[in-house]
């Protein structure tokens, strides 16, 4: 029987490293630096991919559907960091972004890793969710041959939930079962099969992209400022009233006496400040332009 994993990149031997264990730790260090550096590259040649699924979530999100990272190990914690920083920058309800991890959130921080081999545990997990057909798929894995995620991928195929896949080999398997298929082939890792390194980096890449281009279609965003950034401590109420003397000429006590008065939201504070009218009025606008500040303030 040969080895199923000897074909895949992710798996190979870094010519580079076979004398790792030899190096200083500066030789060993410089040369991680150097490896890091190609995954952007990777990861530009498909932006294509990423762009696609980029307009395909936003257009389900404006239908009311969410978006789901599926994935085991390094991959589930990835999604879980995405979807939790969500609504903290975007104030959005954590249910519009979620992830879902082989083992449960306890595998976060106690790995589970035998819990990747369950593809039917993968669709019962999705099944939890409810999926419909509006929602989004992300399936996360490196080797692009997970069943954890393969298994989910494919029960959100079956309702017409639109699926992605993101793995780090040429012709993945997960590929097989979706529709915007995106592999970011970074090469084999220093540290032979260790995809927390290169691998997980791209993938970090990529959904940091995705999830803030959406944001942005979505109209989270004003020029490149975070203006729904939920204000709940001190470093992000400052961050906020910055906010607001940068889009309008209010002093700081302006900006933070608006800032109460709009319940510390930003874009109804920056509307207040420039149309000068009342919070009431201001959302009123906001809702009226599907929460797009640009054109609640009839700059578009």
């Amino acid at each position: 029987m040969t080895n199923s994993l000897t074909f895949l990149t992710t798996e190979k031997r870094n010519e580079r490293t076979k004398n790792m264990d030899e190096m200083t730790t500066a030789e060993i260090l410089k040369v991680m630096n150097e490896e890091d550096h190609k995954v952007a590259e990777a990861v530009k040649q498909v932006l294509p991919a990423i762009t696609k699924a980029v307009d395909h979530i936003s257009t389900s999100l404006k239908k009311g559907g969410r978006l789901f990272y599926v994935g085991a190990g390094t991959s589930g914690r990835l999604g879980i960091l995405d979807a939790s920083e969500c609504p903290p920058t975007f104030l959005v309800d954590p249910d519009l972004v979620q992830a879902v991890m082989a083992g449960g959130g306890n595998a976060f921080t106690k790995a589970k890793e035998n819990s990747e081999d369950d593809a039917a545990q993968g669709e019962a997990d999705l099944k939890a969710k409810t999926l419909t057909s509006n929602d989004v798929v992300v399936g996360i894995t490196a080797s692009g041959r997970t069943p954890y995620p393969i298994g989910a991928l494919k029960h959100a195929g079956s309702i017409g939930a639109y699926t992605i896949s993101l793995s780090c080999n040429n012709h993945s398997e997960i590929s097989d079962y979706a529709e915007c298929p995106i592999e970011v082939v970074v090469g084999p890792e220093v540290l032979t099969g260790s995809t927390r390194l290169k691998a997980a980096t791209a993938h970090k890449m990529v959904l940091n992209m995705m999830s803030t281009t959406v944001m942005v279609k979505l109209g989270k965003v004003y020029e490149n400022l975070m203006v729904d950034v939920h204000a709940s401590n001190h470093k992000l109420r400052e961050r906020a009233k910055s906010i607001l003397m940068e889009c309008t000429s209010a002093t700081y006590e302006e900006a933070e006496e608006t800032l109460e008065k709009a319940k510390l939201q930003v874009k109804p504070a920056i509307v207040m400040l420039k149309r000068n009218v009342s919070y009431e009025q201001a959302v009123k606008m906001l809702q009226e332009n599907e929460g797009n500040l640009r054109k609640a303030m009839n700059e578009s």
